[in-house]
Parts: structure tokens; sequence; C-alpha cells
């Protein structure tokens, strides 16, 4: 069996994500800026809860298809949260903070995939 291609592990946090009503969720793929992983997901929550709950449905959603966590840092109450899945990095933030690490503007470069159907 052939593992899941970075894009579908994307793809695949996006929707449980969405499911749980992340706000401003955007995917960004950065294969040719970066030599540290292919994907960011960047989504917002609006409490600590919040961004409990949506890291909690990414972790399940990927964890039910075989795919592995390599790393988790950050809490909810840091207001940031990052999933290292390798391939692709996941960071939940409170709006508060996102917009302090301004993360899309760091990565400008990268193109946003689109998530018709994510």
């Amino acid at each position: 069996m052939t593992p899941p291609s970075a894009e579908w592990k994307a793809r695949r946090a996006a929707r449980a994500a969405l499911d749980k009503r992340a706000g401003d969720l955007v995917v960004l793929d950065v294969q040719r800026v970066s030599s540290v992983t292919d994907y960011f997901l960047v989504c917002s929550g609006k409490s600590t809860t919040h961004l409990q709950t949506i890291t909690e449905a990414i972790r399940a959603e990927l964890k039910d298809e075989g795919v592995r966590l390599l790393h988790a840092e950050g809490v909810a109450e840091s207001g940031w949260i990052l999933l290292d899945y390798g391939d692709v990095l996941m960071h939940v933030f409170l709006e508060a903070t996102r917009t302090y690490y301004a993360l899309e503007r760091l990565w400008g470069d990268a193109p946003r995939v689109p998530l018709d159907g994510a």
C-alpha cells in the first residue's frame, strides 16, 4: 500500500478542520520555497477550546487513515498548536496569535492550494 501523499494529507486535514469550523483556513504549497516541509496548513480558532477541538479532529482524521503524527508543539493556552506530519506542518492559531506571526506573509511566495471539495 502506497503511503498517502503530502497534498492528500493536507486536504484531509483541511476537511477535518473545516468540519470543526476552523477560520480562514489556507494550505500553502511550500515545496519550492522551503526545505523543511512540502505543505503548510494554517487556520484559526476562536478560543483555546476551539483550538483543541480543531487539532483533535485533524489528529483523529489522519490517525484513522494510518498517518502518524511525528511531533506536536504548543498548547491551546499559548494561542498556537503545531502538528508535524513531516511533509505537512499544520498551524492552528488563535486569531490574534496568527496575526502576530503572519505566516502567510512570511511564505507569501508559496502558492495556495485550492480546497474545493477538500
